[in-house]
């Protein structure tokens, strides 16, 4: 028999990632600036926020990302509030790139979690001639 589940109903896994999705909202960060009119560097401590991710979820209850996903994602009792913690994470992710938190140079790595891909363009150059033969017949045969 294995270990018992530490979350043992969905209530829990839903106070568990709210009690994470504010824990995320509200990271204090102390930044350091020179004030040139007091000629001496400024400490203050700021209200920051960092991206849901499963993963940091995971870390926050202290759970093996794999163990979370075999226990939890594959059980149809918690099958839809784990659908909605990952579609919440995308839903984060994209607000703070679009309210620019996050820089735009990093939305190729960040979406393509979520099954975004960046548009390539591919032009194809070369010595080759492409015939174009109509063999089908007139319409009215």
């Amino acid at each position: 028999m294995g270990r018992p589940r530490k979350i043992t109903s969905v209530k829990q896994l839903e106070e568990a990632w709210e009690a994470y999705k504010y824990d995320c909202d509200n990271q204090l960060v102390l930044t350091h600036d020179f004030s040139a009119k007091n000629s001496e560097f400024v400490s203050k401590e700021l209200k920051r926020s960092v991206t849901y991710t499963v993963e940091g979820f995971c870390v926050f209850i202290g759970l093996a990302r794999s163990k979370f996903y075999e226990t939890y994602a594959d059980d149809k009792r918690y099958r839809d509030t784990v659908t909605r913690m990952r579609e919440e994470c995308e839903l984060d992710a994209r607000k703070k790139f679009e309210l620019q938190v996050i820089p735009s140079q990093l939305a190729g790595l960040w979406m393509s979690n979520y099954g975004y891909t960046t548009k390539t363009d591919t032009n194809v150059t070369g010595g080759v001639p492409v015939v174009i033969h109509d063999d089908l017949p007139p319409d009215d045969e």
